[in-house]
């Protein structure tokens, strides 16, 4: 299917009820700590394309020793959510990085620009790099992949397939379903769908460890909780708003 596709994808338009504009607001849980806040925003813009940003940083206590200021933005066409441009910036301690990935689906290549610096207000450098990645047509970034699995039917016991470009490198991604499960949560105590990404490689939504999301089973997919494994054991998003 990947050489039917090379080139520009010809793929039917998304209309999953979140298309027309979402906010979501999770707080960030490590054990009984709560570290900080993100924020998942849909916003959709002319020419049928769509803006997916996230947003996520540390409360003032965790601030005060360990300063975490994330932002990602994405831009997708409508048309099976293929990215156009993914943009990363972390702030995290002394770790400060910026990265932009840009598809041209036509010429079967992804561009990647990563800069990581060692004093961001003088704008030093501590190392850069340009890099070509291949790809067939039917690539996704980390944050359209992680909208794309909010599109599919996720039936129990299924495994469902495709690829994602993360760094610099193609991955393979499997979605794994696990089973259904009620989550109590801001919305109440909703019946839900435990799914689970994992990378033939390194990681694309967790360099370490499993992940796990937990979305609403309905049509809107809603992510109300997502559990994230480390070494020193779990840290969790919870669903605060919905908009």
């Amino acid at each position: 299917m990947a050489a039917c596709f090379a080139g520009e994808p010809n793929l039917p338009e998304v209309n999953a009820p979140w298309m027309k504009g979402e906010k979501l607001t999770f707080s960030l849980g490590w054990g009984f700590i709560t570290a900080g806040t993100a924020t998942l925003e849909v916003k959709p813009i002319a020419g049928g394309k769509t803006e997916f940003l996230t947003h996520a940083t540390g409360n003032k206590t965790i601030n005060r020793i360990y300063p975490v200021n994330d932002t990602v933005y994405t831009r997708v066409r409508n048309k099976g959510l293929m990215t156009e441009v993914f943009r990363k910036r972390l702030h995290e301690g002394t770790f400060h990085n910026t990265s932009v990935i840009r598809f041209d689906r036509k010429g079967e290549k992804a561009w990647l620009s990563d800069t990581v610096f060692t004093d961001m207000k003088a704008r030093k450098v501590k190392r850069s790099a340009d890099t070509a990645v291949a790809i067939q047509g039917m690539e996704h970034s980390i944050m359209s992949a992680f909208y794309y699995v909010r599109t599919m039917p996720l039936t129990v016991g299924d495994t469902s397939r495709f690829s994602a470009v993360s760094g610099k490198k193609r991955y393979e991604l499997k979605v794994l379903v696990h089973g259904k499960e009620t989550v109590e949560s801001v919305l109440g105590k909703v019946p839900c769908i435990k799914v689970e990404p994992v990378l033939d490689g390194d990681g694309i939504f967790v360099s370490k460890g499993r992940i796990f999301i937990w979305l609403t089973d309905d049509d809107r997919r809603i992510p109300v909780l997502m559990e994230c494994e480390i070494a020193l054991g779990s840290i969790k998003a919870k669903l605060l708003k919905a908009k």
